[in-house]
């Protein structure tokens, strides 16, 4: 990236701001819940999420020890409709082993652990990489780093602001480095970002309606990188 090409990441977000409004994310009532949504929407749309979370909540089974003691039959059986599901229960009991070998069980002390180290913590657990462990950081935390998901490369690299072998840290330093530590900013600038993508800039995109139209290189004319 060449220094004429540094995304007006303060523009973006007012503009996605102005056209979506404050999103309320992340949709969950504990800090639990919040963790198993980010290891279960791995793959999947949030609405299937949502159902496995009310499953579980049917079984009583959004606390550490049911979910730790629960087979994995039965873990795979209540997350079904998130999709991959014997997969992502065996992700899940990852977790809960890692929780109850170094933690007792208790999430406070997961998270009273300081930033670097705690993502290392859940960067270690099977199955949890960059976007879950930073979600888990930033929307069950309040930690300030910033979640970056295909959404946020796509609308980088067709407006020309990304290129093609940046990593996924690579991203991240872009928007922490150019923006305050503001873990709720993060939060809200992530959650538009979602809906940009999902209602806009799409594999296809419709970049007519798109409210950061005005900031495309040359004539308005989108990079089509899928």
């Amino acid at each position: 990236m060449t220094k004429k090409q540094k995304p007006p990441l303060t523009t973006v977000y007012r503009l996605l701001f102005e056209a979506w409004g404050p999103q309320y994310w992340w949709p969950g009532r504990t800090r639990l819940e919040i963790v198993v949504g980010a290891i279960l929407t791995q793959n999947t749309a949030w609405t299937n999420v949502e159902k496995a979370i009310r499953r579980l909540r049917k079984a009583r089974a959004l606390n550490l020890r049911r979910l730790h003691a629960a087979d994995l039959k039965t873990l795979a059986d209540w997350i079904r409709p998130a999709g991959y599901f014997n997969v992502k229960a065996r992700r899940l009991r990852a977790f809960t082993q890692v929780m109850f070998d170094r933690f007792g069980g208790d999430l406070r002390r997961l998270f009273a652990l300081e930033t670097p180290v705690l993502r290392e913590v859940l960067l270690g657990v099977n199955g949890i990489g960059p976007e879950t462990a930073d979600s888990i950081l930033l929307y069950a935390g309040s930690r300030p780093v910033f979640v970056v998901d295909a959404y946020t490369r796509r609308f980088m690299m067709r407006h020309g602001w990304l290129g093609a072998g940046a990593t996924y840290d690579d991203i991240a330093r872009i928007f922490m480095g150019r923006l305050s530590g503001d873990a709720a900013l993060y939060n809200e600038y992530h959650a538009l970002i979602v809906a940009l993508g999902k209602d806009l800039c799409r594999p296809t995109p419709r970049c007519s309606e798109c409210p950061l139209r005005p900031l495309l290189p040359g004539r308005g004319i989108c990079r089509h990188e899928g």
